[in-house]
């Protein structure tokens, strides 16, 4: 089940790598859950990215919501619709030879019912080609979680912070704390409850993350919520250094690919405007 071999880095002697599989499935991650090994996830909404993160090693693809911002410019995740992030993850999927392809259910289109959240998910499996939906939610959502499980989707769900509630929250404020680490772990206990086969906590307290993945049978995946948690996930831009703005303290950057990119756009309209290119070599 090897998540990572091709970018195991080798002066790491904590990076252990894991047996090969040709897809990642849900049975695999939960034995990484159970064996104490590591998997990765990244956001991506394109077949470009997909493609590279997928030959990269990348476990997990999230066709995120995130989008909304990431893609589209929206200030939030809360605009974004279903015929929008439909094509996005169609791409990712065509594009992913192993990695599991995991989407978003949007900000609107699934709490109004059970039903509703079926009707979605399936929307997404069936044109969109994904392999699961991510479902943010909390104890009182767990029928809504059960009833697309019984479908025969998988479900990760989404704990903690959950975005496409920042109004209802305050804000983005880390959740988890003090006598709120309960709540936290009892909506996550529902959700497997209800057949979650992972559950994704996003800016939890390291403390309460612990206990979560401690009370769980099924794989963990973190976003600001510190290293117990089974998996990593990150918006892809952020990572990379594309994202021009301030990121969290959680985000770790792997690249500065916005200092890359206006670089090299930068010498493309010196080019042009100069003459030199294009060249003859790049002429017929």
């Amino acid at each position: 089940m090897s998540f990572t071999p091709a970018v195991q880095d080798p002066s790491d002697p904590s990076a252990k790598p894991l047996p090969e599989v040709r897809r990642v499935r849900t049975h695999h991650l939960a034995q990484a859950k159970a064996t104490g090994e590591k998997f990765s996830m990244l956001t991506s909404y394109d077949h470009m990215t997909a493609e590279l993160f997928d030959a990269a090693g990348v476990d997990m693809l999230l066709v995120g919501d995130s989008a909304g911002g990431t893609v589209l410019g929206h200030t939030t995740s809360l605009a974004i619709t279903v015929e929008q992030m439909l094509p996005m993850c169609a791409a990712v999927a065509a594009a992913a030879r192993r990695a599991f392809v995991v989407v978003d259910l949007p900000f609107g289109s699934y709490e109004e019912s059970p039903e509703q959240a079926v009707r979605t998910a399936v929307r997404f499996m069936k044109e969109g080609g994904a392999h699961g939906v991510k479902i943010e939610a909390d104890e009182s959502l767990a029928d809504h979680v059960a009833a697309v499980v019984r479908a025969g989707i998988p479900v990760i769900g989404h704990v903690g912070f959950t975005p496409q509630s920042e109004h209802a929250m305050g804000g983005y404020r880390i959740q988890g704390r003090g006598e709120a680490a309960q709540k936290v772990v009892d909506d996550a206990l529902a959700l497997e409850a209800a057949g979650a086969f992972c559950i994704l906590l996003e800016m939890v307290s390291a403390e309460t993350a612990r206990a979560v993945d401690q009370a769980l049978g099924v794989p963990t995946i973190g976003i600001g919520a510190g290293s117990a948690t089974t998996g990593q996930v990150l918006v892809w831009q952020d990572a990379l250094g594309l994202n021009g703005n301030k990121v969290a303290r959680f985000v770790k950057q792997y690249a500065d690919l916005r200092s890359v990119v206006s670089e090299a756009v930068g010498r493309y309209v010196s080019e042009v405007r100069n003459g030199s290119f294009p060249s003859e070599e790049h002429t017929y």
